[in-house]
């Protein structure tokens, strides 16, 4: 599974996504994380899991906590992707757009120059 496969197949889940959310305000413990939702605490672990495996948080030790940070850059590529994407789309819209402003002028619609 490709990397950006492996941040996807993370961020589908709705559990994770509501963690995500969390974490971009600053970081958190698991047991901070588990406090909104009605899951255990290893059902949250088990999720934490998915998302550092695909890259989107780290964990680290301090002391006896181990809190949990989001890792922005696995998102800025996943961002980057969808970007390109939007940007094919827009294209595809304005085009629709101007043959439908054709139309509508009375213009018999053709090939156009963009």
């Amino acid at each position: 599974m490709s990397d950006l496969d492996t941040t996807f197949t993370a961020l589908a889940d709705p559990t994770r996504r509501a963690i995500l959310a969390r974490l971009a305000s600053g970081e958190a413990t698991v047991m901070e994380l588990s406090e909104p939702f009605t899951l255990s605490q290893p059902a949250i672990s088990k999720h934490l899991k998915v998302l550092q495996k695909a890259g989107l948080i780290t964990r680290s030790r301090d002391g006896t906590r181990r809190p949990c940070r989001i890792q922005p850059e696995t998102l800025a590529q996943a961002t980057h992707w969808l970007e390109e994407f939007r940007k094919l789309w827009d294209a595809r819209f304005r085009a629709l757009d101007d043959l439908l402003d054709d139309m509508k002028a009375g213009h018999e619609p053709g090939p156009r120059d963009h």
